[in-house]
């Protein structure tokens, strides 16, 4: 039986299938695919943020199968949109996770407040290193500490979130007219602010526990896998 493929776009943590753990298992009924964003690697030295690659890695990986569902994360929404308005014929659907998408929702209040938050870190990113930038990174956008950057892992994923550029210079402008899932936490009124322009132009919003990691929930994951199937079920209903 054939297996429609989906695609997992990571955000700016953890990469690959460790990046989802909840949805491991949609690989007994789909055909999952993993993602590397550019510049995610466990050895290689971390690369300065590419969303045209991201793109680009993507729509090959979404080509090879024919097409897919795309379900992403963060930052990893970014791609996911902009692959999904240059590919439409591609994009079965989307699952967008506390989407990133703030060149959407620029002249928003909360999208607005964090960037006045967070833009005169990003502006002298390249004089901090890279001990000080993540904590000073996640104590504005998470008001949370960061662990020990004590290891070659843990310095590469510090120099890694260095390298990203900020999320409001996406060159994202056109919302997709694909079925779209958007799901958040309902802990930060930025990703309720994406949620709900998102929601007016045709998204379905779902909200679940789970903070800035919603898909971690039982909920979330019901949520995603539940769309991602009422979306290939009617596509199957088209196709006979």
């Amino acid at each position: 039986m054939h297996k429609q493929r989906v695609v997992f776009v990571h955000g700016l943590g953890s990469f690959g299938a460790a990046a989802w753990p909840k949805q491991h298992g949609m690989a007994l009924a789909y055909d999952a695919l993993f993602l590397r964003r550019h510049g995610f690697d466990a050895r290689a030295e971390p690369l300065a943020s590419d969303v045209a690659a991201d793109v680009a890695i993507l729509v090959n990986a979404l080509k090879d199968a024919g097409g897919g569902h795309v379900v992403a994360h963060e930052q990893g929404a970014i791609s996911a949109m902009v692959a999904a308005v240059e590919r439409p014929d591609l994009v079965y659907s989307l699952s967008l996770v506390e989407p990133a998408c703030l060149s959407l929702t620029a002249e928003l209040p909360a999208t607005a407040s964090h960037r006045a938050l967070m833009e005169p870190l990003f502006e002298v990113r390249t004089q901090l290193n890279d001990v000080d930038y993540p904590r000073e990174y996640f104590r504005r956008a998470f008001s949370a500490e960061t662990g020990e950057v004590d290891t070659p892992e843990a310095l590469r994923a510090a120099r890694r979130l260095r390298l990203q550029a900020p999320p409001w210079e996406a060159p994202l402008h056109i919302v997709p007219g694909v079925p779209t899932l958007v799901l958040t936490g309902g802990w930060e009124p930025l990703y309720e602010e994406i949620a709900g322009y998102l929601r007016e132009t045709g998204a379905l919003h779902r909200v679940a526990a789970g903070g800035h990691r919603p898909q971690d929930s039982i909920d979330g994951d019901r949520v995603i896998r539940s769309f991602v199937a009422d979306v290939a079920r009617a596509m199957s209903v088209q196709a006979s």
